[in-house]
């Protein structure tokens, strides 16, 4: 019998989102709800992975699986190859959108601002944070570049690492960091009956505004 995708439902009941409880600050609630997703996941869904949204010159979107390194006031800030698709992308268009999924909580976040390049200090820090392996990896792999096969990535692995035996490799130039500067954070909250909560956080001047939408 063939799989009815129009059958697939769930009512979630989980959780609420009152106005009179909620922060007035999107980043301290996203802080929240990140904590409790880190706590209540299941393994192997990593709480910080998201969905990065872009578009290239052509105004075509892109979209792929990414984790979030780090968030605060200044905004989102994730790391990856400068030439990548999604590198040469931000460089042309830096408008991107975010998209957080808890399911064992029924939750979801949105983001949606302008990307722009970490200072190459920071890049620096959070790259030699990294495992050696995951180090020696960024030289080797030239991401989103044709490969003609598996081998061709093994043997530049291998050439890196004798290239680097018993050093630590440097920051290559064209890795580093960006940082999400949220305009637009919307939390959804699954509820029964798909009469679902949604707030969503709009900065004007510098100033956060808040508003319930519709389900």
């Amino acid at each position: 019998m063939p799989l009815s995708l129009a059958q697939m439902r769930r009512n979630y009941t989980l959780y609420g989102l009152r106005d009179d409880l909620v922060q007035d600050d999107p980043l301290v609630l996203f802080g929240q709800w990140l904590e409790q997703a880190r706590k209540t996941e299941v393994a192997p869904v990593e709480a910080n992975s998201m969905a990065l949204a872009t578009v290239d010159a052509q105004g075509r979107a892109h979209c792929r699986i990414l984790l979030l390194k780090g968030f605060g006031a200044e905004g989102f800030t994730f790391f990856g190859h400068y030439q990548s698709a999604k590198g040469q992308e931000l460089a042309s268009n830096p408008s991107a959108a975010m998209t957080f999924f808890w399911p064992g909580l029924e939750r979801q976040v949105r983001i949606e601002g302008t990307v722009v390049r970490l200072a190459p200090q920071l890049s620096d820090d959070y790259f030699h944070s990294r495992p050696l392996a995951s180090q020696v990896g960024a030289w080797a792999s030239p991401q989103s570049q044709p490969l003609a096969h598996r081998a061709e990535l093994e043997g530049r692995l291998r050439d890196v690492t004798q290239r680097f035996a018993g050093q630590q490799p440097p920051r290559p130039p064209e890795w580093g960091g960006y940082c999400l500067q949220p305009e637009r954070v919307e939390f959804w909250q699954g509820r029964a009956d798909r009469l679902h909560d949604r707030l969503d956080y709009r900065r004007h001047d510098g100033i956060w505004q808040r508003s319930r939408l519709a389900p």
